[in-house]
């Protein structure tokens, strides 16, 4: 066991020096929710973490001169299966610090952990964590606390649209960021798993929820279903073309909004497949990113 530590803090060393951010724990020793109290071994294949032994946030700050009060929680894609932490984050926050936002990318626990008691809870909890934890530091930072949401990619858009629609708290630990709210001030979703049923991404849903769910557990985490009047505004985008996720998953998800009166921001784009990103964007796909940062400044956060 004192051997698996000392490689997961030898990693944790490593990508943060890589990546020129700081990783910070989500969790008070012993105060993680709905774990098994496993000790667990960080496990990473090409950039992506198949197995997390500790979540946490990596944080990314923009130079002192350029910095708004904006803040950005980024939930990294996978599947729910693996955690794409380089791809899905850490160059995303490199984006973000461009236009003075600072940006925290999350390491969530997956479904598939053997530490966790409930599958479907764990990503949740540490997203609403995540988001507490920002926001109990904001003065540090100097974030404001009402400019701070969510941006989330693939597996990980659904993730953070269940952290701006689902109203139960399932992280609280009785510490001081419990004073906080979790709910994010306004979602980016970019290719995002909305669904769990018609037109369900069905690796991410069979990750999340196991095998044979109920209806009930399919219908608490189709999150189209959850939405209300006080979602958080939204920016969306989607290629035409994607043949991994259902592009219905970010229209149905709009209408939902639309329906609720939340402002909010659509854009299919004929091209880019599963491969809407930072970079290699093809055709009018490559104006996602203009277009989020013009209506981040429209909505007043940045």
């Amino acid at each position: 066991m004192k051997r698996a530590a000392l490689i997961f803090v030898l990693l944790l060393v490593i990508a943060s020096e890589a990546s020129g951010a700081e990783f910070i724990a989500l969790w008070p020793d012993g105060k993680m929710p709905n774990s098994k109290g496993m000790k667990l071994e960080e496990v990473i294949v090409n950039d992506r973490i198949t197995q997390v032994a500790r979540p946490g946030i990596y944080a990314f700050f923009p130079a002192r001169e350029e910095k708004s009060d904006c803040a950005v929680l980024i939930c990294p894609g996978g599947g729910y299966h693996r955690v794409t932490y380089d791809l899905g984050g850490f160059q995303l926050a490199k984006w973000f610090n461009t236009m003075g936002v600072s940006a925290f990318v999350l390491v969530y626990r997956l479904p598939n952990s053997p530490d966790l008691v409930e599958r479907d809870k764990g990503p949740l909890q540490d997203a609403q964590r995540a988001m507490r934890l920002i926001r109990s530091r904001a003065s540090e930072w100097g974030i404001n606390p009402e400019k701070t949401g969510v941006m989330g990619t693939s597996s990980g858009g659904h993730l953070a649209s269940t952290l701006g629609t689902h109203c139960e708290d399932v992280s609280s630990v009785g510490d001081s960021p419990d004073q906080m709210s979790f709910r994010p001030d306004f979602m980016i979703l970019v290719s995002p798993v909305i669904s769990m049923g018609a037109y369900a991404h069905t690796g991410s849903r069979d990750n999340l929820l196991g095998d044979g769910p109920s209806e009930e557990l399919i219908k608490k985490y189709s999150n189209e279903l959850q939405v209300t009047s006080a979602a958080p505004v939204s920016f969306i985008v989607h290629a035409f073309d994607d043949d991994v996720v259902d592009k219905r998953n970010s229209i149905m998800f709009f209408q939902a909004l639309v329906e609720n009166n939340v402002s909010a921001s659509l854009h299919i784009f004929p091209q880019g497949r599963h491969k809407v990103g930072v970079c290699g964007n093809p055709g009018s796909t490559a104006l996602w990113m203009s277009l989020c940062e013009m209506w981040l400044k429209e909505t007043g956060f940045i």
